[in-house]
């Protein structure tokens, strides 16, 4: 009997074929690779706008939420997208146990945390419009919220490190970091990721969904009212009605369209194992890229709809232009109340990261 035993788990292995770095999956790292550019540098351009240009200049409380969600979406693009990338190229891994576990950790981890700061996001709009009054502590209570948001992505990440290991698989040369051993029974392993599906997808998006609707339900029935209601000096309830509208739809949309056909393809593989034989291996791949397309959408919704990024992507583009065509050309300084800029002696040209020097005799104005 043993005889026959080891005469099937050899036949076994040598019917077992390794993976491969097929067409699909070097499309999949093309794909990635382009996200990976487009989304560095979006969402450092938000960073850099938000720490060093006009976007320093936003309310105190804005500042650390745009800047953590930037924050967010770079760990995402610095972690996720390299490591699924060289994964699919080595096909196996060749990092050892040590940091199977801690990418793995760090995969989560930057996943739960580009989900819960848009949920701080939305937190802080449904209080500053609902409750306009409550704006003097908003600093600091959206400064709490992050804390806390930051410190549940880092535990709800944590067990990656417990259940993921390099193992060898048995009579073939190859490895890789898998969960196998760590759950004894298959429920188990599904019930550990449900539980990330709902907090990685599902409370993510009924937050918002309260938030944005409790919004647009507020306002508008401010909207029926017999006049219009000012919430400051120059912004009406009208213009903040359609802003939030918009933003709402968009953050919404992007959220839900992104991620909700990965997380399906993850619940029908949870609970049917087998399915996975019988689907194309391009409807990974697609799902999987159209998932990480959320964190190049991040800084085109929160960053395009700031007026300060476009006036500082204006500056960037205007003063390479300007370089380009008058490299010679001499600068002079003019100050305004609000900023510094550098402008050309016959044109305005805004250079947002040129020096800034004053001359002894006032520019005219």
């Amino acid at each position: 009997v043993s005889g026959r035993n080891r005469r099937t788990e050899s036949d076994a292995s040598a019917r077992w074929t390794a993976p491969s770095f097929t067409v699909a999956a070097r499309c999949r790292v093309a794909a990635t690779l382009v996200l990976f550019v487009f989304a560095a540098i979006s969402n450092l351009s938000v960073l850099i706008s938000v720490c060093w240009g006009r976007g320093y200049r936003l309310a105190a409380h804005l500042r650390p939420l745009i800047a953590s969600l930037a924050s967010a979406d770079l760990v995402m693009t610095f972690v996720v997208m390299p490591l699924d990338a060289v994964w699919n190229i080595t096909v196996q891994w060749y990092a050892g146990d040590v940091m199977c576990k801690l990418l793995c950790f760090l995969k989560l981890f930057a996943m739960h945390s580009a989900a819960f700061i848009l949920v701080v996001v939305s937190l802080d709009r449904y209080r500053a419009i609902l409750h306009p009054l409550d704006s003097l502590d908003a600093g600091l209570r959206n400064r709490r919220m992050l804390l806390v948001a930051w410190t549940l992505s880092v535990l709800l990440a944590s067990p990656q490190l417990f259940i993921f290991r390099a193992i060898k698989a048995d009579g073939v040369d190859f490895t890789q970091c898998v969960t196998h051993g760590s759950f004894r029974h298959r429920w188990q392993e599904t019930a550990y990721n449900m539980f990330h599906f709902v907090t990685l997808y599902v409370f993510p998006l009924l937050v918002m969904t309260f938030c944005y609707t409790r919004i647009l339900t507020k306002i508008n029935g401010r909207m029926h009212g017999e006049h219009c209601l000012r919430r400051s000096g120059t912004d009406m309830i009208p213009k903040a009605r359609m802003k939030t509208l918009k933003m709402s739809i968009v953050i919404v949309s992007s959220f839900v369209i992104c991620w909700t056909p990965y997380y399906l393809l993850g619940i029908w593989y949870w609970f049917q194992p087998a399915m996975i034989q019988h689907t194309p291996e391009y409807v990974h791949h697609i799902l999987f890229v159209f998932g990480n397309l959320n964190t190049c959408c991040d800084p085109v919704i929160y960053g395009f709809y700031t007026p300060s990024f476009r006036a500082d992507l204006a500056d960037v583009v205007a003063c390479c232009r300007g370089r380009r065509t008058n490299n010679a050309s001499p600068l002079e300084c003019r100050h305004t109340r609000s900023s510094c800029r550098c402008v050309r002696t016959w044109r305005v040209s805004p250079c947002l990261y040129a020096p800034c020097t004053y001359h002894s005799v006032p520019p005219k104005p």
